[in-house]
């Protein structure tokens, strides 16, 4: 089995958690692949037994990995969309960071985490992608994002309006800080935090997220994601912000974006015992009573 390992900087109280993951996967065997600059900061970090082969972001591998070991927040797994792309790579997150909806094994939960690896006792959570299109090609191959395509203006001392047609029918024009396109696993990133709903991965649905709407009657509104999604924007700047999860672009205001699904899945590696349900009540402490 290989496993590839993508990573950025942690806390020093995680480095005897990474070099207990190392030591685990030498023991059951397991062939490691290390993201480059992330193999550099590992060797300055913990003591690396052997010597382990490295790959970049964009370079072609001759054997695919089996699957991909995200280690931080989930920031960190939004990045690794842009290595696995449309290969099918099954992906992992051990969190170094915070809440973690997506990156949600904790570092005491290592030792279980491997074994059912090695032994393929896991399935794939497809996860839906939200693609662009724009007439200048503005993000290139990477025009896809696993939580959400974000509008906002880039000065902040005025509002944008966006202009916003579902399959060409026009649906409201967005007087705003910005508007979130969310997929179901966005829902619970930028979009929950600005009042938007929560929806279970396998929604097959976008949501449509106003950012500090100067309307106060605007909510966000819940379409089928196999409409078309067209936005044009206006602002006092001749540029705004489109931001593909963490990816962000100025745009001159004569863009227009066209929105889709993408035509591909992203698959993340659930275990046993785990599931989203689980998640949502351990992440946002549902259910928790303080006087019990």
């Amino acid at each position: 089995m290989t496993i590839a390992i993508y990573g950025k900087a942690f806390n020093d109280s995680f480095i005897p958690t990474i070099q207990h993951l190392f030591n685990t996967l030498e023991k059951h065997q397991v062939s490691i692949v290390v993201y480059r600059p992330f193999y550099t900061y590992l060797k300055k970090q913990i003591g690396l037994k052997g010597k382990y082969l490295t790959f970049f972001k964009n370079q072609e591998r001759e054997k695919p990995f089996d699957l991909l070991l995200s280690i931080g927040g989930d920031g960190t797994i939004l990045e690794t969309i842009t290595i696995v792309k449309d290969s099918g790579t099954p992906i992992l997150g051990i969190n170094t960071g915070r809440l973690g909806f997506l990156s949600h094994i904790g570092k005491d939960e290592i030792d279980e985490t491997i074994e059912q690896l090695v032994a393929k006792k896991f399935t794939l959570d497809k996860r839906s992608l939200i693609q662009i299109e724009t007439p200048n090609h503005a993000f290139g191959a990477e025009n896809y994002a696993l939580n959400e395509l974000t509008i906002s203006k880039k000065d902040t001392f005025s509002m944008v309006t966006i202009h916003t047609y579902i399959n060409q029918d026009y649906l409201n024009s967005y007087w705003a800080d910005g508007l979130i396109i969310s997929t179901p696993t966005g829902s619970t990133a930028y979009n929950l935090s600005c009042g938007g709903p929560i929806l279970v991965p396998s929604s097959e649905n976008f949501i449509l997220t106003p950012i500090s709407a100067h309307n106060l009657t605007v909510r966000p509104i819940v379409v089928d994601d196999k409409s078309t999604i067209t936005l044009r924007v206006e602002a006092r700047s001749p540029y705004f912000l489109a931001a593909l999860d963490s990816r962000s672009q100025s745009l001159d205001c004569n863009t227009e974006l066209t929105i889709t699904k993408a035509p591909f899945y992203i698959n993340l590696v659930k275990l046993e015992d785990h599931n989203f349900h689980h998640t949502l009540r351990n992440k946002l402490m549902w259910g928790i009573d303080k006087r019990n």
